[in-house]
């Protein structure tokens, strides 16, 4: 990953095709972290009506499209940087880092990656 070049997200007639990845992070606001990220690769074809913000939501909207986000994803990773690589290299590199752990534990191979 190191090195990686942005491009943009593929055209809207090419998208089915594409595996975009979606990655978030938690945990920035702690403390004492761990800071952990998510990447996710949906399937373009079985959207799943009310995905929103997770801050807009309530806990038991993001309890239930977080099962619905799991059974229907065609891939998700989980990454984190711990609070002992939070302090030697600070919140954001942490945070990229985590990021970057959750796009390697993806399965597949995203095309294009979206970072939120």
């Amino acid at each position: 990953m190191a090195g990686a070049e942005l491009a943009p997200a593929p055209p809207r007639e090419r998208r089915d095709r594409a595996r975009i990845a979606g990655v978030d992070e938690a945990g920035r606001g702690p403390l004492a972290g761990p800071v952990v990220a998510a990447a996710v690769i949906l399937d373009p074809r079985r959207r799943i009506r009310g995905l929103a913000d997770s801050k807009l939501l309530t806990a038991k909207e993001r309890e239930r499209l977080a099962l619905l986000i799991r059974a229907r994803a065609l891939a998700f990773g989980i990454g984190w940087a711990d609070r002992d690589e939070i302090d030697c290299l600070n919140i954001l590199e942490a945070t990229l880092l985590a990021m970057r752990r959750a796009l390697l534990a993806l399965p597949v191979c995203p095309t294009h990656v979206q970072v939120d």
